[in-house]
């Protein structure tokens, strides 16, 4: 058995162990969640990924107009998101249009429906 800092006497070798393997285990999870979770703590960018969420796929007009931003600062928190590989740029044309990647849809599902059913209050 490993050799453990914790020096409290009821320390529990097996216990610490085990939760060293289940933190090994879940490490991709853990740095998808904190990936997540970084950058859509900010509010605006909140609501772009809720709004790719919700519409699939929007362009950086779009939710200039739906935000009531300019297209320079929503192109800035687009390109954070996208740096992240939390959105996925598809273009059409002359246009771009931006989606949630798949993992991060599941990711922010459960945050979302809380979002959509306005239980975010009742919940906390």
């Amino acid at each position: 058995m490993e050799k453990y800092q914790c020096i409290r006497t009821e320390a529990n070798s097996e216990q610490l162990f085990d939760c060293k393997q289940t933190i090994t285990e879940f490490e991709h999870s853990f740095d998808l969640l904190s990936n997540a979770l970084s950058l859509a703590g900010n509010t605006v960018r909140l609501k772009i990924l809720f709004l790719l969420f919700k519409e699939n796929e929007l362009c950086v007009c779009d939710l200039s107009d739906i935000l009531e931003m300019n297209i320079s600062a929503i192109s800035q928190h687009l390109r954070k998101l996208k740096d992240r590989n939390i959105i996925k740029p598809n273009r059409k044309a002359q246009t771009i249009l931006y989606a949630l990647s798949p993992e991060y849809n599941t990711i922010f599902l459960p945050f979302f429906e809380l979002i959509e059913d306005n239980t975010i209050l009742k919940a906390v």
